[in-house]
């Protein structure tokens, strides 16, 4: 088998899907994007197409070391999310060649259902605790929300409160049963994530996403020390060698992306080497249903698994879901908060190509929000 074609989409709302094709007519789906940057990586991945088209699909980590270290030029972002979604697709392919979802490849499935949280916007205010009860009426059993929109470096004893106000409404809907994650997005300085959190330490948050910016992530061990909030990060972190750092810093999650890091292949390993530190992993995947898809397949075989993102309802999604390039919805609707193992060959899911070929027609081009401080100079988004 030889794979004769690579071939991206851009879809709404701000995705790249990307097809490999073989001369055995079997197609694998992967989904490389940095969101903001979806050009750049399809460019990316043309220039890459080269060293694939008339290779084996199935020889997947060889393709993974001459990707990622056959360039003088190594790693960030878009060279890592390129990696990230031909992995995936070669993944598909090689669970399709053998009839076994992915997950049977990775070792089987350690666990029967993977829990899933959902989104509840947080930018804004207002609405929160309505959008919050609205997820857990739906079934689920832990939400997420923004900790606040831009913030100033240090913040008054005013604003500080009336952040821990919009947070304690929604544990106050919730309950204490149930759990709340507080996403700050890098958008504290450290001094302020510090000041936060030991204010948000009564309302026993699940964890606190990106305390501080990907900068300052091999520094979080003053901070992980200050506070009895568990601290997550990792979303914005590329490779197992950006983790390691970081992994020893005693923060309780690990939120590799596995469209941004490497793909299943890196991610698989980033997870074990958290593993070592008696760290749990969030996938992080604010994104389509091949990342979520790649993203469950390695929740069911990790053992240090804690919760998975997943966006169906995010409030960035203006104009398209994940389940609306399916074929068939169901592997992503979840029961009682969890997600049963997706069981088809390959990712688990059928892309529905008809549906992505009409949403490509019209494309997009999707930038996050620029920010500004009370004096006009730039604030983290």
């Amino acid at each position: 088998m030889k794979i004769t074609r690579l071939e991206t989409f851009l879809v709404a709302p701000r995705w790249l899907f990307l097809r490999v094709e073989t001369d055995e007519g079997l197609v694998g789906w992967g989904e490389p994007i940095v969101e903001g940057r979806a050009e750049t990586v399809r460019s990316a991945v043309e220039e890459v197409a080269e060293l694939l088209v008339g290779e084996d699909p199935l020889r997947i980590e060889h393709h993974w070391q001459i990707l990622t270290r056959g360039g003088f030029y190594r790693g960030g972002p878009v060279l890592s999310s390129v990696v990230a979604g031909i992995d995936q697709a070669l993944w598909d392919i090689t669970g399709k060649a053998l009839s076994v979802p992915v997950h049977q490849l990775l070792g089987g499935a350690v666990r029967e259902r993977a829990r899933v949280y959902a989104w509840i916007g947080g930018d804004v205010p207002e609405a929160l605790a309505e959008a919050a009860l609205a997820q857990i009426q739906g079934g689920f059993s832990a939400v997420k929300m923004n900790g606040s929109a831009q913030t100033e470096p240090l913040e008054t004893p005013r604003a500080i409160d009336a952040i821990v106000e919009r947070v304690a409404a929604v544990r106050e809907v919730i309950g204490p049963s149930r759990d709340l994650v507080i996403d700050f997005h890098g958008r504290m300085s450290t001094a302020l994530a510090r000041t936060l959190l030991r204010a948000l330490e009564p309302l026993a948050p699940l964890f606190v996403e990106e305390p501080v910016l990907p900068e300052f992530a091999r520094d979080l061990r003053p901070l992980v020390q200050s506070t009895t909030i568990p601290l997550a990060t990792g979303e914005r972190l590329y490779s197992r060698n950006d983790f390691r750092d970081v992994i020893s810093t005693g923060i309780a999650v690990a939120q590799p992306d596995v469209s941004h890091a490497g793909g299943i292949s890196e991610v698989r390993r980033i997870a074990a080497m958290a593993e070592a530190f008696d760290v749990l992993v969030a996938p992080h995947c604010p994104l389509g249903p091949i990342a979520l898809a790649a993203s469950l397949q390695l929740a069911f075989s990790m053992p240090n698994f804690l919760i998975q993102e997943q966006s169906i309802g995010l409030h960035y999604n203006a104009g398209a879901e994940a389940i609306d390039y399916l074929v068939d919805p169901t592997p992503f609707r979840f029961v009682d908060g969890y997600a049963a193992p997706l069981v088809a060959p390959g990712l688990g899911i059928d892309i529905d190509e008809a549906a992505v070929r009409r949403a490509a027609e019209i494309g997009h081009r999707w930038r996050n929000p620029r920010w500004t401080h009370r004096d006009g100079s730039f604030a983290e988004w």
